[in-house]
């Protein structure tokens, strides 16, 4: 599998480049907007991760010169912490996924698979396992037909936690991604969420609470309902 990485942070791109080749993944980097546009015009590459912040042409430019000139690559975005903005812009320029940083690797990965799954069909500002879905554009979640009343960190929680259906995240992970800055990793925050969370899927649909699974000594995953 083929990544075009275009980052100008060179301690970044190392960890991403070591990261991901130890999974085996092909990585070419750029280590900035005109660069990064021109090699994913010119390649064929099977996912592009493109940081906002460039030198030359910032990644929301590189973004929506790749989407205008047709180039379909599912492309993950990395962002600042707390930039809801420029997410939701990135989402309506055409970008597949986000990422905030500073993030790990292996949730990295997991995206980019995920999205190669994902985009095996129609290309979406959706993400829906089971009978629940969650529009991106619009932050409305939909369960058996039904909208779930969300607070925005409610929906960010419930976000982070679907995109990456089976993976497990620790509490420190979760309050990174979701909450934007570092908390006191004893801190019960996330764990109050979840429970409003499962309460109000629960509401809804009986099996609801166990879309969200509790991992002892571990973290927090999504799991589609049996």
């Amino acid at each position: 599998m083929k990544v075009l990485l275009v980052e100008d942070e060179q301690k970044i791109a190392d960890f991403v480049i070591s990261g991901l080749a130890e999974r085996g993944l092909q990585v070419t980097h750029c280590d900035n907007g005109n660069s990064g546009l021109a090699a994913a015009c010119e390649g064929r590459f099977d996912a592009i991760v493109l940081d906002i912040m460039l030198p030359g042409r910032d990644g929301m430019s590189v973004l929506k010169a790749l989407r205008s000139a047709g180039v379909v690559t599912p492309l993950i975005l990395l962002t600042a912490r707390n930039e809801l903005g420029d997410r939701l812009d990135g989402l309506s320029l055409g970008a597949d996924d986000y990422l905030a940083k500073p993030f790990y690797v292996e949730e990295l990965v997991a995206r980019i698979l995920a999205l190669r799954r994902r985009l095996a069909g129609d290309r979406q500002n959706q993400v829906q396992v089971g009978h629940l879905k969650l529009d991106r554009i619009s932050r409305r979640a939909i369960c058996e037909g039904q909208e779930v009343e969300l607070t925005t960190r409610e929906f960010s929680l419930l976000e982070y936690l679907m995109r990456s259906e089976g993976q497990i995240f620790n509490r420190r992970q979760i309050l990174e991604q979701v909450w934007g800055y570092d908390f006191d990793p004893s801190t019960n925050v996330v764990d109050v969420c979840i429970k409003r969370l499962r309460g109000k899927l629960a509401s809804i649909d009986p099996q609801g609470a166990s879309l969200i699974e509790a991992v002892r000594g571990a973290g927090y995953l999504f799991k589609a309902a049996r």
